[in-house]
């Protein structure tokens, strides 16, 4: 059940009648109608632009159509009220048998809210795809719980999604792990060692070194690079990956797929991909402008093999082979896309970090040149995390072996605050995390009051209990025409949101708009809560009093039944209980 969707439907049938009768001419494109919330809940239930949209297409004044059409929803039982405001727009009040209808649905569809707007298209979600040369840290954890609950979110709907991990394992940053492995193999030998600028200087290198003493012995000890380097190479990146799918287990993300960077080469993939571009006249040998600005690391002042992106939307061509014939990093890039265009995936999302944003316009000229513009890509990027330790922000050094990881945050704050307040802010927004005010017991921490909300509600429903039955099916079928106070229809308006708030949010591709619901959601419940402290005609459980008891017992089961499924997406476990 999708309330605003079924009133769009009744305003669209009465319009296609307005159009019949000959009060609005033929042909009229209807997509641009909607139904949503007014953006004052004084002005009524629900508002539609049908008139301002049809207006000048109609040729007439939209107070004409909206007055016309208002008459036409006055005949319509659900509708108890349909007003013309300003220079056309139509408020609407339904009546409260609708809106007990919300309690109902929620109770007895367990899909309540799920979307069909999907229909199965095969999305592929790539997030984290951190180097394989540490743990992941703080800023990685972002991106991890943005991508994964962006996958939760598109799943609920109706999208088939696929999670996938891009490892960078081809480029120079693995020799250089494969050096620092080395230097730790070394000492776990009782060598002293020094770690040069630009190795990997922390300590979570040490039982990679002394694991690969266990496995061969003194056999490269002061040996040359040529008798280990492959070798090690394999076997750090092999432990690194572990390391990390434990750091993202610890996260609650599961990946279903790992793609490694370095099976592109040698295996004709990338040369498939540049062949494919230049198969469509999008390959040229040329000599690019000195960029203004930071000089990007793939530009050189002599002629080398360009892509023109420029075709596909990009400010300027791209170098995908250099002047010695090596591929630049943007190459793997473009076969590791048009790899995922051959696998027939509809859609494409890449989660990046905010320093990758020089690459979005890019990767989108490449995907749309490789799909004849069939598959779209849209690339997020998530902001930095300021952490604050002690009052004070921490900076992370990666290469000093002094970063935040982050098992160092899931173990302060636990999962469940972790995830919930990544979410807390738009992807492209920063984020302050305070490892003190995430676990405060307020208003002020979303993380807390979505939860004590939940809380509250198996409470009240573990009271009521003792004398009714709660069971969701029996709730489902009781007379709830006495929720009438204003308090307890805000609530039932608000579950009536869930369904058009999770299209909006999976269409923007948005899950922190699931974030802010639920705080929402959870403040509409707490102030029915708090007033009946103060009427006891609001409590929940109403003693001597079965049948109004399980009317609020319904209408507070169905707060908890779409907590649930918000957490869900957000990947969050509900506390059952809070003292």
């Amino acid at each position: 059940m999708n309330l605003f969707a079924d009133i769009r439907t009744r305003v669209l049938a009465c319009l296609d009648q307005m159009v019949t009768e000959g009060t609005l001419p033929e042909g009229l494109a209807m997509h641009a109608v909607t139904v949503e919330p007014p953006r004052d809940a004084a002005h009524g239930d629900m508002a539609t632009n049908a008139a301002m949209v049809l207006a000048k297409p109609a040729g007439m004044n939209p107070r004409v159509i909206a007055e016309a059409l208002a008459a036409k929803l006055l005949a319509d039982p659900q509708i108890a009220l349909a007003e013309v405001a300003g220079p056309g727009f139509l408020n609407m009040r339904l009546v409260p048998e609708v809106w007990q209808g919300v309690v109902k649905a929620v109770l007895s569809d367990p899909a309540y809210g799920q979307s069909t707007l999907g229909q199965g298209q095969k999305m592929l979600v790539e997030y984290v795809s951190a180097n394989p040369t540490g743990p992941l840290h703080v800023g990685h954890t972002r991106g991890a719980v943005f991508g994964d609950a962006l996958a939760r979110l598109l799943d609920y709907a109706g999208f088939d999604v696929t999670k996938e991990y891009y490892i960078n394992d081809g480029g120079a940053q693995v020799d250089v792990l494969a050096r620092s492995v080395y230097l730790r193999y070394l000492e776990a030998h009782g060598q002293e060692v020094a770690f040069p600028d630009g190795t990997y200087p922390g300590d979570y290198l040490i039982p990679v070194g002394e694991a690969l003493k266990a496995k061969v012995g003194d056999a490269y000890v002061d040996k040359g690079e040529q008798f280990w380097l492959d070798d090690v190479r394999s076997f750090a990146t092999d432990a690194m990956m572990d390391l990390i799918r434990e750091d993202l287990a610890q996260l609650g993300v599961t990946m279903d797929s790992f793609y490694s960077e370095k099976s592109l080469y040698g295996t004709g993939l990338i040369e498939k991909a540049i062949a494919e571009l230049d198969a469509k006249g999008l390959i040229y040998r040329g000599v690019l402008e000195p960029p203004k600005g930071k000089m990007p690391e793939d530009w050189e002042p002599r002629e080398q093999t360009l892509f023109k992106s420029t075709a596909h939307g990009d400010d300027v061509d791209r170098p995908v082979q250099k002047s010695d014939g090596s591929w630049t990093y943007f190459a793997p890039d473009i076969a590791y896309h048009y790899d995922k265009v051959q696998r027939g995936f509809d859609q494409l999302i890449d989660v990046f970090g905010a320093d990758h944003g020089g690459y979005v316009k890019r990767m989108k000229a490449a995907v749309s040149a490789l799909s004849d513009g069939r598959v779209p890509l849209d690339i997020k990027l998530t902001q930095l995390v300021k952490l604050y330790k002690n009052g004070e922000p921490f900076k992370m050094s990666k290469r000093a072996g002094t970063f935040i990881t982050l098992r160092d945050v899931v173990d302060q704050v636990g999962t469940n605050v972790t995830r919930f307040h990544m979410l807390t802010r738009k992807n492209d927004a920063p984020l302050d995390f305070d490892f003190a005010k995430v676990l405060e017991q307020s208003k002020d921490n979303p993380v807390f009051y979505v939860n004590y909300a939940y809380a509250r509600v198996n409470s009240a429903v573990g009271k009521a209990a003792a004398f009714v039955d709660v069971s969701d099916t029996t709730l489902a079928g009781v007379d709830l025409s006495g929720l009438t106070h204003e308090a307890e229809l805000t609530l039932i308006k608000k579950l009536a949101e869930w369904p058009r708030l999770v299209e909006i949010a999976a269409k923007g591709h948005e899950p922190h708009r699931i974030a802010f619901y639920l705080y929402d959601l959870a403040s509409d419940f707490h102030a029915l809560y708090h007033q009946g402290s103060l009427d006891e005609a609001l409590r929940f459980v109403q003693e001597g009093d079965s049948d109004t008891t399980q009317a609020k017992i319904a209408l507070i089961r169905a707060v908890a039944i779409v907590i649930l499924h918000g957490l869900g997406i957000l990947g969050v476990t509900p506390a059952e209980e809070m003292r």
